[in-house]
């Protein structure tokens, strides 16, 4: 009599739009860890400056922003050095930009391994999101340095307590990039002219965002209209945690919270629904 098979994993069609099997991407962690190194890795590969990229990047950005908007433009940076002030805002910024724009071509990047092997789909722009951890951190490490040199001469520069809040600010930012760039990406299957507006949507979200300017600038109508973007109050409270200069609310930071939540959710269940039937479509 033949013993019976044991299998590892019986992989099943979903039964339901919310059967999300979120606990398998537990058990394909080290395939996470695979695309991280592969995301980390291949950015900059075959380049002669490598990672230094990551670091001349936002210099040169700060820079332009400090010759554009400091000197020649004249918008005020409320008293802070204006490449600390531009440098704190696009420090962040580019964690989100990056997360949207990568994750946004998950589906049309990877067909080819999505059409030969089963593993759980989310495991790429999850991968992704992390990779891009890797380089927030290094350019976070890079702002840092320039914050204790103006901590040492400047008197007005003062980090304080809401810098411990800075774990909260990277995982909104995160959720929200990751929410975003799955509904994008979960459209595009579909809708190809998608690709070709992602990169001009971030350009103009960038503007509506407190980076070039602060709120203080803002009329009462301006900053309420601003501060309906949720990545503004991100933007706002890691600026005012590590310089002490800007404004801080619980309210908006809990509306950015809840807006990642629901982003996400949204995100992953019509992620979840595309990914049953992309290859039709791809």
């Amino acid at each position: 009599m033949e013993k019976d098979e044991e299998w590892t994993l019986i992989v099943k069609p979903k039964s339901h739009w919310l059967d999300l099997h979120l606990k398998d991407l537990w058990e394909y962690r080290d395939l996470i860890l695979l695309f991280v190194k592969r995301d980390f890795v291949s950015v900059y590969k075959q380049t002669i400056l490598g990672p230094l990229w990551y670091i001349i990047q936002p210099l040169l950005t700060t820079i332009t922003f400090t010759i554009i908007f400091g000197n020649i433009a004249k918008i005020s940076t409320d008293g802070v050095p204006a490449v600390l002030f531009y440098l704190s805002g696009i420090t962040m910024w580019n964690y989100f930009s990056e997360c949207i724009n990568k994750t946004s071509n998950t589906f049309i990047s990877n067909a080819h391994i999505f059409g030969k092997v089963y593993f759980p789909r989310l495991t790429v722009p999850l991968s992704i999101i992390i990779s891009n951890l890797i380089a927030f951190i290094i350019q976070l490490l890079f702002f840092l340095s320039f914050l204790s040199y103006y901590c040492y001469t400047n008197p007005t520069i003062h980090p304080n307590r809401f810098v411990f809040l800075l774990p909260i600010l990277i995982l909104i930012m995160a959720g929200i990039g990751l929410g975003m760039g799955i509904i994008i990406s979960s459209l595009t299957t579909k809708y190809r002219d998608l690709r070709f507006l992602i990169a001009f949507g971030v350009q103009l979200l960038m503007f509506a965002t407190p980076i070039i300017y602060p709120l203080s600038t803002l009329s009462p109508k301006q900053k309420t209209i601003i501060l309906a973007n949720p990545l503004a109050s991100i933007i706002e409270t890691f600026r005012y945690s590590f310089t002490g200069v800007g404004q801080f609310s619980w309210y908006y930071l809990a509306y950015s919270f809840v807006f990642m939540i629901v982003v996400l959710v949204i995100g992953i269940i019509l992620f979840n629904k595309v990914e049953k039937s992309f290859m039709d479509t791809v």
